[in-house]
């Protein structure tokens, strides 16, 4: 059986890929079955894969990952391919044909042997295989009534993918709309195969967040706890890429939300007393991790961090210990909210009707961004807001929200209630009249510069519960355990 593997670390069968292709073209079938103008002859669905792509004008290339669509039909781990599903319409019976580039003999002598398709054919488990350049006399061969390509738009970056060009795309009837919502609700849901490897890459990252909190001291940069996440997760888990950009927040940088980017690399040294938010994920034959541990830079909590940690800890408690089939995630987000302002209110920072509170939004002043999200091939998984699902709401606390969907079993999100101190958005409040009026100003102040605290899981959604996959420290106690024992 065909594997993708690194060294000994966790083996992906192909049989994923297939599993994977079999469910999209089932669900093509199903939805397209009464737009489709022929009841016999080939329908094909053809994607492009990924592209190198040089490092603005110079010979050095960006470290290659594969387009996620592409991944998630084949499996591909190299550049400039094409990939075609040839559809029989009257049986379902389905060719997957694999074209891979027909590379220059003096290829071999700088970057190894040449790619052939035979090799290809069995490497990755596909019926055919052929260069890219066959692929315009496959296609006059086959003759397909109708080709289905993939364009869309991502509904969390807001960029298009665009359809993919091939010579003699002209002489055929192209889509390039129909597919995007039905794979990408394919992707949503996630196979007992692609659970495995979720559940992989969850641990190796969940172990490498706790050889992070072991190694961090004060006086350590950021940027050490940084490479000591990457190292573990490639050296010891075979993950080569991180799904993100790692954001290692100290201090006042724990509440910049998406801290850790070149304008500002994590590279700033950690002093004694302060929390740190620790948010990195491994990515494993294109899966993601996304984890966040919050933590004393000193390995002891005072009574202030604990104070927030726990209204944050009891937030993500409640919402996974109520998340299962059929409950709306915008429900979810109001829960985390609830929890955080009783706890908040109960420590004596807020005052007034938490329900009025909730309406008026003033848990976005504390965690201005959405519970979580869907996680999957992208860390920011598809299928947030696709066509037949609930839109975004408007509201301003809610509008953050990555998807707004119910629940399904198979659904893989994260679970990631957060609170922040953030100048501006602490100075907004204050100025607001209808929110100023439910906070303790003097103790509100106080917490100015305290920096923020996110608590972050991976969570598959079951028909009774969640399983969660992410093994870390969670309570102050378990934290502080862990710190101890480095």
């Amino acid at each position: 059986m065909a594997t993708y593997q690194m060294g000994s670390c966790h083996a992906v069968p192909m049989t994923l890929f297939k599993s994977n292709r079999d469910k999209v073209v089932k669900a093509v079938l199903s939805s397209l079955q009464e737009s489709l103008k022929f009841k016999a002859g080939s329908l094909q669905i053809l994607l492009e894969g990924g592209k190198d792509k040089s490092l603005y004008n110079t010979d050095v290339d960006y470290v290659f990952r594969q387009e996620s669509y592409f991944q998630y039909l084949f499996g591909v781990k190299e550049p400039g391919c094409y990939g075609i599903l040839n559809i029989d319409v009257k049986t379902a019976n389905t060719t997957t044909v694999l074209f891979l580039p027909r590379l220059p003999e003096d290829y071999e002598t700088w970057m190894g042997a040449l790619l052939t398709p035979g090799g290809f054919k069995t490497m990755y488990e596909v019926e055919e295989a052929y260069f890219v350049d066959e692929l315009e006399a496959y296609l006059e061969r086959t003759a397909p009534k109708l080709i289905l390509t993939l364009s869309g738009t991502n509904s969390d970056s807001g960029l298009t993918m665009q359809p993919p060009e091939f010579t003699g795309k002209e002489k055929y009837v192209t889509n390039c709309d129909a597919l995007y919502p039905i794979i990408s609700e394919c992707r949503v849901i996630k196979s007992a195969q692609e659970i495995e490897v979720l559940r992989y890459v969850a641990k190796v990252s969940s172990d490498a967040h706790i050889k992070v909190m072991q190694f961090i001291r004060p006086g350590r940069m950021e940027f050490e706890g940084e490479s000591v996440f990457l190292h573990h997760a490639y050296a010891v888990g075979g993950c080569r890429h991180a799904s993100y950009t790692c954001i290692c927040g100290s201090g006042t940088n724990s509440s910049i939300l998406h801290y850790g980017h070149a304008g500002a690399p994590n590279n700033r040294p950690i002093q004694d007393g302060e929390l740190c938010l620790f948010d990195m994920g491994a990515n494993y034959c294109g899966y993601a991790a996304d984890i966040t541990c919050t933590f004393p830079a000193n390995g002891k909590f005072t009574e202030d961090q604990k104070f927030i940690y726990n209204a944050v800890l009891d937030a993500r408690n409640a919402v996974m210990n109520t998340a299962c089939d059929g409950v709306s995630w915008v429900s979810m987000h109001k829960l985390a909210g609830r929890v955080l302002l009783e706890r908040l209110k109960a420590g004596g920072m807020l005052n007034g009707d938490v329900d009025d509170m909730l309406e008026a939004g003033v848990s976005g002043v504390f965690q201005p961004h959405g519970l979580g999200h869907l996680i999957g091939l992208d860390v920011h998984d598809v299928g947030g807001y696709l066509p037949n699902e609930p839109a975004r709401p408007t509201e301003s606390w809610l509008s953050r929200l990555r998807f707004a969907r119910i629940l399904k079993a198979g659904m893989y999100v994260t679970i990631e209630p957060g609170c922040y101190f953030i100048d501006r958005l602490m100075n907004n409040a204050l100025a607001n009249p209808e929110i100023r009026k439910y906070i303790n100003v003097e103790m509100f102040e106080r917490f100015r510069n305290f920096g923020g605290v996110r608590i972050e899981d991976d969570v598959l959604i079951t028909k009774t519960g969640t399983e969660n996959f992410a093994i870390v420290p969670r309570t102050v106690e378990e934290i502080e355990a862990a710190m101890a024992a480095k």
